[in-house]
């Protein structure tokens, strides 16, 4: 039984003390916004700042695990297809039942939204007015909206997972047996071109802080970047030109280098998109996040070229 499993305890455990503190927090929250008043100098708003520091110890700590919690999920499923019949890594187990997917996307949403909260804390800090304080706070409610419904999403995807039905494997889904097309009717030189462009344009956009177009530019250099690895990049991570899948690259074969893949990638374009909704939010610039963007995505990119050119040297020929 998937419950059974240690890895999906050790997952729903941390989950639901994560899901209990946020709503202690989320309670306290609604309170503080509700009587706030900084101007003051009563005894209540004296008690509603002690409680505001402790409620953001709480957040820091809840959100500061949501963070560890994905690539532990990553782990935790890819775990699960040693068990689910048919699974011969994550990419099987995800796609189990109509949850899986919805549940993944739903997880990067919220480790984006927690990435912009974090950010937002630590510039309201260094102020010394605290001109985002209710910003942050309202800012928290919408991200503990979205976690409870992660958490029922939670509950229904590994209740739904079956351990007789078989599932298909990541060559059935992203492979040679009836695998999924490439966006906008492009093939794989044309996506290559197509990435590196947008890898270009988000880095210029950086450069010289255009913060709605390099918010565009990285949504954009996300989706394709995501089919140039599945499709192109990650066969040379196998060094198998059939081989196409996302999850495989986590596993311990391929010294988890998945984990470094997807994780620069997010981290590349979230700084590259945070910098523009912060800027909506605080209504100035938040400068560092145009570097970071650079840095991620270039390291990224790095990465990926990395494995083609290693090959070509290694063996005189591409895939």
């Amino acid at each position: 039984m998937i419950f059974l499993s240690n890895e999906v305890v050790v997952f729903l455990f941390i989950e639901a003390v994560l899901l209990l503190l946020m709503s202690i927090a989320f309670v306290n929250t609604l309170g503080i916004l509700r009587r706030w008043d900084f101007g003051s100098t009563s005894s209540l708003q004296y008690k509603l700042e002690k409680r505001a520091y402790l409620v953001v110890l709480i957040i820091l700590f809840t959100l500061g695990f949501k963070v560890l919690q994905l690539p532990f999920f990553s782990f935790t499923i890819d775990k699960l297809s040693a068990i689910v019949p048919g699974a011969m890594c994550g990419a099987g187990v995800i796609t189990a039942n109509e949850y899986g997917p919805l549940l993944m996307s739903l997880k990067v949403v919220i480790l984006f939204l927690t990435g912009v909260w974090l950010i937002l804390n630590d510039e309201d800090l260094r102020a010394k007015e605290y001109p985002y304080f209710k910003a942050k706070f309202w800012f928290f409610t919408i991200i503990f909206l979205f976690v409870v419904i992660e958490s029922i999403l939670d509950v229904l995807y590994l209740a739904n997972i079956s351990i007789l039905s078989p599932v298909a494997c990541c060559s059935t889904i992203y492979g040679a047996v009836g695998g999924s097309e490439l966006p906008f009717d492009l093939d794989v030189t044309r996506l290559l071109v197509l990435f590196y462009l947008l890898y270009g344009l988000a880095v210029i956009t950086a450069l010289y802080r255009y913060a709605l177009i390099s918010l565009l530019s990285n949504v954009l250099f996300l989706y394709v970047s995501y089919y140039a690895v599945v499709y192109f990049f990650g066969t040379y991570v196998y060094e198998l030109p059939t081989h196409k899948c996302p999850f495989c690259m986590l596993q311990k074969e391929y010294f988890y280098v998945g984990y470094l893949i997807w994780g620069t990638l997010f981290l590349g374009t979230f700084f590259g998109t945070a910098g523009a909704v912060l800027k909506t939010i605080m209504q100035k610039e938040v400068h560092f996040t145009y570097r970071y963007s650079v840095w991620f995505n270039t390291i990224f990119v790095l990465l990926c070229s990395l494995y083609v050119v290693v090959f070509y040297i290694r063996n005189g020929v591409f895939l």
